[in-house]
């Protein structure tokens, strides 16, 4: 991707509008409702993107512009899915840390996503690769947020709940 930085910011800035409209549409019990034991809520997932908007990605970035190596970031350590639950608190919060965000990537230059530096667990990685993976993480995490409010619905769809194997948790019965 030539453009890359472009793409990134498209697919970043449209986040928070999905979280927005997910947090101001959707009942509260549907986004606090896990998909199965031991997976995450979409509020869980929403409290896991405030947290690496906070603390990982925008911390990185200036790790790579600043010549820094950083650590790896694991999300159940750290705690990225307690705190607030409140959807719209949380919305709002990532909405003004994403606007941070943004004004910093529009900073970088094409010669920047050279740049490298040492993650603990990865090795020498790209700011070109993280970028990359921010952009998918981001989608990773909203799609698993709508996957988990998917799941009552498929439950409930009786006999086209087939249609619906490849994000059924439960899993299916039906022929």
């Amino acid at each position: 991707m030539d453009d890359l930085v472009e793409h990134v910011l498209a697919v970043l800035s449209t986040t928070p509008e999905r979280w927005h409209a997910l947090a101001g549409t959707v009942q509260d019990d549907l986004l606090a409702r896990a998909p199965a034991p031991g997976e995450w809520s979409a509020v869980d997932c929403l409290r896991h993107l405030v947290a690496t908007e906070r603390e990982v990605f925008p911390v990185r970035v200036r790790a790579f512009l600043g010549g820094n190596d950083f650590a790896p970031y694991d999300p159940d350590t750290a705690g990225a899915t307690s705190g607030p639950a409140d959807p719209g608190e949380l919305v709002a919060q990532f909405e003004e840390l994403r606007a941070q965000s943004l004004q910093l990537l529009t900073g970088l230059e094409m010669a920047d996503l050279r740049r490298t530096a040492r993650h603990a667990e990865l090795g020498p990685v790209t700011l070109e690769q993280m970028l990359n993976e921010w952009a998918g993480h981001d989608l990773m995490h909203t799609v698993q947020a709508e996957r988990a409010i998917l799941q009552p619905f498929i439950a409930g769809s009786g006999p086209w709940r087939a249609y619906f194997s490849d994000h059924d948790v439960q899993g299916s019965s039906v022929p």
